[in-house]
């Protein structure tokens, strides 16, 4: 079972919505059969609501699923409602970036290009702090807050079930200066640290790399679970997109295959980075 309550709702989701759909009925139809909305079945298959073990049991009579099966489902339910480590930070973390640390924490592979910026998994924490304080939306305990967060989900690169993670990185996220020089030597010292953990790959795609198959930063998960399906992250200033249909997750697969074949290989990225740092050791 997939650990984060995230997950277990993401699952938990798949399963109702698989059950319906091998019913050959509407989500009218099961609201209507239960004495609900159309609506409440749909929130419940789609994540966007909290599921009780209560409506687990009547959806599962009304499908006559194993009772293996209800109690399997009721479990999610139940675990669903517990919070995530990270959920505990409050305001300094907005909900749908609450929802991507969910899935983050349970994938089993991480496949990320960043155009403008180090990734967050291999940033120190005084970079971080930079990043966070350009947003003057941002309260001083928010950036703290948030900043604590990006470092505790760092953690996940070193346990022992550490997800396979292959970071495409631009040279411009390199060579941006973020704060001062001092910052920037210690900033890329952690990335060639990141990069030589036994799970992580790093590629640099550099200036001359002429045309790439992207245009924007994008985040790949996939998940150790045959019945959870790979999904692309992408987000923004205020809110994020989540696309988990297998079209996206082909079209996306095809992008990043493109930019780690644009890229330098890891032992010349790795060159770069040191190259890199040693202008800022000037």
């Amino acid at each position: 079972m997939a650990g984060s309550p995230t997950a277990r709702r993401r699952r938990l989701s798949f399963e109702l919505k698989k059950l319906r759909e091998q019913s050959a009925l509407t989500c009218a139809q099961v609201g209507e059969a239960l004495d609900w909305s159309g609506s409440k079945v749909n929130r419940m298959e789609t994540g966007s609501g909290r599921v009780q073990p209560s409506d687990i049991e009547a959806l599962c009579r009304f499908y006559g699923t194993s009772e293996e099966l209800r109690e399997f489902l009721k479990s999610l339910a139940r675990e669903a409602k517990t919070r995530g480590w990270w959920q505990v930070h409050g305001a300094g973390i907005p909900e749908w970036f609450n929802i991507y640390i969910g899935l983050e924490q349970d994938a089993s592979t991480v496949r990320q290009y960043q155009c403008e910026v180090i990734p967050g998994l291999m940033q120190t924490e005084a970079y971080a702090g930079e990043l966070h304080r350009s947003g003057a939306h941002m309260t001083a305990a928010d950036i703290e807050r948030a900043v604590h967060v990006r470092m505790e989900r760092q953690a996940m690169l070193t346990r022992p079930d550490a997800p396979d993670a292959w970071f495409v990185v631009n040279e411009g996220a390199l060579r941006n200066v973020i704060g001062d020089r001092s910052l920037m030597r210690e900033q890329l010292e952690r990335v060639l640290e990141s990069a030589g953990l036994p799970t992580v790959t790093l590629q640099v795609l550099p200036f001359d790399s002429g045309t790439y198959p992207a245009t924007g930063t994008f985040t790949m998960l996939g998940f150790p679970a045959p019945e959870d399906p790979d999904l692309v992250y992408r987000d923004g200033i205020t809110d994020a997109v989540y696309l988990e249909g297998e079209h996206h997750v082909r079209e996306y697969t095809k992008a990043f295959d493109g930019l780690r074949a644009a890229a330098l290989s890891p032992q010349r990225s790795a060159l770069l980075v040191e190259s890199i740092l040693k202008e800022y050791a000037r």
